[in-house]
């Protein structure tokens, strides 16, 4: 029988929790890793291309992350930019930068596919077609939107199969993951989320890290929504490690456990984004940063919202 589910007290200890499973599994001075709870390592920076719709300019920023030292890349089928992250990703393995097996690819499976167990085979075998790359390393579903759980069925088998090395979910709110978890055959391994220091979601990744499923933050920048290189506090922090606000917002992220999958076309962003590993911060600046969390308010993306399900449910990606 589960044991009772415990909240913890202090919300540093949850973060820290994290941050001493990851700093065990450092690998050199270049990167870090989760360990997903079926063994497969993941790495804890990623490079993400949602809005990158041109494909010469995805292929050639997807090669440059790889080259700048990147080995996850996050895409989604509704990105409508699978081939480009797989000709940049076969471009860097033909120049000898890295093997496939060095990779973590992630795409997503859009809710238009997820009618039934049929629709999402197809969309599953489209994303690892489009891509070229044979298999995907993880595979996730974008919303808790259609007939999900057949959609998780056809995840499943394509994992006993072997075409997807992890599967997860995206956009599970805390009460969604465990009803889920506790209903599904095969757990989710990742639950890719909103998380930033403008919502920090505590609770959720407390019950993430009950359930075993490892935290990953979409927009960990923000979003370009809350004007976070203007806040004097963030200045202040990165001053002292002389790093930019975007590197302290990463790093403060990965010090609570959370795969973050920071996006740029620009290369010396690529390469900042990534150079996150030489510095801590401390119990305090992870506190005051903490602070700037607004909750479920303000402008960011309230799945909730009856109007976004339906904008969700009507968004089409193919025929």
């Amino acid at each position: 029988m589960r044991k009772k589910h415990s909240r913890m007290q202090n919300q540093y200890c949850t973060f820290s929790y994290f941050y001493l499973k990851i700093k065990v599994r450092k690998e050199g001075n270049t990167m870090e890793y989760q360990t997903l709870n079926n063994g497969l390592k993941m790495p804890i920076v990623g490079f993400g291309v949602f809005r990158v719709p041109d494909k010469k300019e995805c292929e050639e920023s997807v090669y440059q992350a790889i080259k700048a030292g990147y080995r996850l890349i996050d895409t989604a089928a509704s990105y409508t930019n699978e081939d480009a992250v797989g000709a940049g990703v076969k471009r860097a393995i033909e120049e000898g930068v890295c093997t496939r097996k060095d990779l973590f690819i992630t795409s997503t499976m859009w809710v238009q596919d997820m009618k039934n167990y049929e629709t999402a085979k197809k969309a599953i075998d489209a994303s690892i077609e489009k891509s070229g790359l044979g298999y995907l390393d993880l595979y996730l579903l974008h919303q808790a939107m259609g007939d999900y759980f057949s959609a998780w069925r056809a995840m499943e088998d394509a994992y006993k199969e072997g075409k997807l090395k992890a599967i997860g979910v995206s956009n599970f709110y805390a009460h969604v993951l465990v009803n889920f978890v506790n209903t599904v055959e095969i757990k989710p391994m990742v639950n890719q989320v909103e998380l930033h220091p403008y919502y920090t979601q505590e609770k959720a990744i407390e019950t993430m890290k009950y359930y075993d499923v490892i935290p990953e933050a979409w927009a960990p920048l923000g979003g370009g929504r809350y004007k976070p290189f203007e806040d004097e506090m963030l200045k202040g922090i990165a001053a002292k490690y002389n790093k930019s606000v975007g590197q302290v917002l990463l790093r403060w992220n990965v010090q609570r456990g959370v795969v973050v999958v920071p996006k740029s076309t620009h290369v010396e962003r690529i390469k900042e984004n990534i150079d996150i590993f030489d510095f801590e911060l401390n119990e305090e600046e992870m506190k005051q940063i903490s602070s700037l969390n607004m909750g479920y308010s303000g402008s960011r993306a309230k799945h909730f919202d009856v109007e976004f399900v339906e904008m969700c449910l009507a968004k089409k990606i193919h025929d």
